[in-house]
């Protein structure tokens, strides 16, 4: 619900609105123009608007400053649908993958508990839309590798469309695609060095090697590839200054072209420094006390407030994540790669043990093998839509953090649902203390999320770091 609360409260374009938000507007129009990333997001965008403005209600506070009259949540509601199913698609590959309804659960509450996704949901803005395709791309081809009937071909095929259209958001929609590269490349190097042992629970992502190269290459390669250029039609159509290779060549050297640094942005983050949250992005700010005049586009003041030049408010949206769940994500991702790395290193001394027919005492698992291929899976996701940042010169923001994100508060969810499933009550106490920590954040800086009105001290008690304003 909070996805959909007041979306028309600020009366104006919220941030990168002002890209997105006209560029769809300027499809209904038919206006000509230069989009810097693929229209995937724009024409969604524009199906919110043209749904929106034909509606009977909701048309009493409206502007101008997409090109046409509208009113804000015209071209916002579909990113609060999309940004609402999230969760529920996270929760859907958990399960999956684990078979644990808990571990579901909690995956999709943490994932709700985010500032950052909620924010994204509630503007006109593309980063939602990437996330939800490739996360859909990955649960359809989960999906298929344990459906080995007629349904399977559907389900690939869906999978490599979704990853397609991951890719028409913005070509970093490619990380999804691209870990699923590498875990097929890992599933034969584990089928080639160690044969199946018929755990109770046997990883969908092991039957990777089952699917053939033609299935592969047809699903995986060729259908994204047909889908990412197909939604480039309409585009083309309305803007046919330049043809489809054209485009890709223009978008590339826009990006080029931006370089770095705050003389080109005052919010520009650096790849490294996203998952501990040092650099978030103001979406909005106005301060009541320093207007001369009565602001349009804020929604009408407390009626207990008084004269705002003397008890002034603070409206403040930042794209920022819920701190505690940021920082233990990161924990929690860097504990899975000391864990794959321990693994690895038992596995070599097993086998150097076997070479030299030496009985080795047997040892309980910490982590059953079926859960190592959940790691894995977590861990070169998170990899896939993370490292290759370190390859780019432009200036980037915490936002582009968002699909790698996710793959690291499911590794927290992982934990916690450990802790909570397990017999020791010390354990079961740090899970619920982990939980209400971050419920307890999300509260507290839940006026910067929604651009609640609060005073300049309530709102500096929520800016803890020189970085954050």
């Amino acid at each position: 619900m909070l996805r959909f609360w007041q979306l028309g409260r600020f009366n104006t374009l919220v941030f990168d609105e002002v890209y997105y938000a006209k560029f769809a507007n300027n499809y209904l129009t038919k206006t000509d123009f230069f989009n810097a990333h693929p229209p995937l997001s724009q024409y969604i965008i524009a199906i919110s608007i043209w749904i929106g403005s034909h509606l009977p209600f909701g048309q009493e506070i409206v502007n101008n400053e997409t090109g046409s009259t509208l009113a804000p949540w015209t071209y916002r509601w579909i990113n609060a649908l999309t940004g609402s199913f999230i969760p529920v698609v996270v929760g859907a590959i958990a399960y999956q993958l684990t078979r644990r309804q808990s571990y579901g659960f909690i995956a999709a509450l943490l994932i709700a508990l985010d500032g950052l996704f909620l924010v994204e949901s509630r503007y006109a803005l593309n980063n939602i839309y990437l996330v939800i395709f490739g996360l859909l791309g990955q649960l359809c081809l989960i999906i298929a590798l344990q459906d080995w009937q007629l349904k399977q071909n559907i389900w690939l095929a869906l999978a490599g469309i979704n990853f397609g259209a991951s890719a028409a958001i913005k070509w970093n929609g490619l990380g999804f695609l691209f870990s699923i590269y590498l875990l097929w490349i890992f599933a034969w190097i584990i089928e080639f060095l160690a044969p199946p042992k018929k755990p109770d629970f046997i990883s969908p992502l092991r039957n990777l090697t089952q699917l053939n190269l033609v299935q592969f290459t047809l699903n995986l390669l060729f259908i994204p590839i047909i889908t990412y250029s197909l939604l480039w039609i309409p585009h083309i159509i309305l803007n046919p200054k330049y043809g489809f290779w054209e485009m890709q060549k223009q978008i590339f050297s826009y990006h080029q072209r931006i370089g770095s640094g705050p003389d080109i942005h005052p919010y520009c983050a650096q790849w490294f420094t996203w998952p501990l949250m040092l650099r978030p992005v103001v979406y909005f700010y106005k301060n009541t006390g320093l207007l001369d005049k009565p602001e349009p586009s804020l929604p009408p003041l407390p009626s207990d407030i008084g004269n705002p030049k003397v008890n002034p408010l603070i409206y403040d949206v930042h794209a920022m994540g819920n701190p505690p769940l940021w920082w233990l994500s990161a924990v929690a991702i860097l504990s899975l790669v000391l864990i794959l790395i321990n693994r690895i290193l038992d596995w070599e001394k097993k086998r150097k043990d076997r070479r030299n027919k030496i009985v080795a005492k047997a040892k309980v698992k910490f982590i059953p093998a079926s859960e190592m291929w959940f790691l894995l899976y977590l861990l070169l996701n998170w990899l896939a839509n993370f490292l290759p940042w370190s390859k780019v010169t432009r200036c980037t923001f915490i936002y582009h953090y968002m699909g790698a994100a996710v793959f690291a508060i499911l590794a927290l969810a992982w934990w916690v649902d450990r802790w909570l499933n397990n017999r020791q009550v010390h354990l079961k106490v740090i899970g619920v203390t982990v939980i209400f920590i971050i419920l307890f954040a999300f509260v507290f800086w839940m006026p910067v999320y929604l651009g609640l009105p609060i005073s300049p001290q309530n709102w500096q008690m929520r800016m803890w770091f020189r970085s954050w304003i």
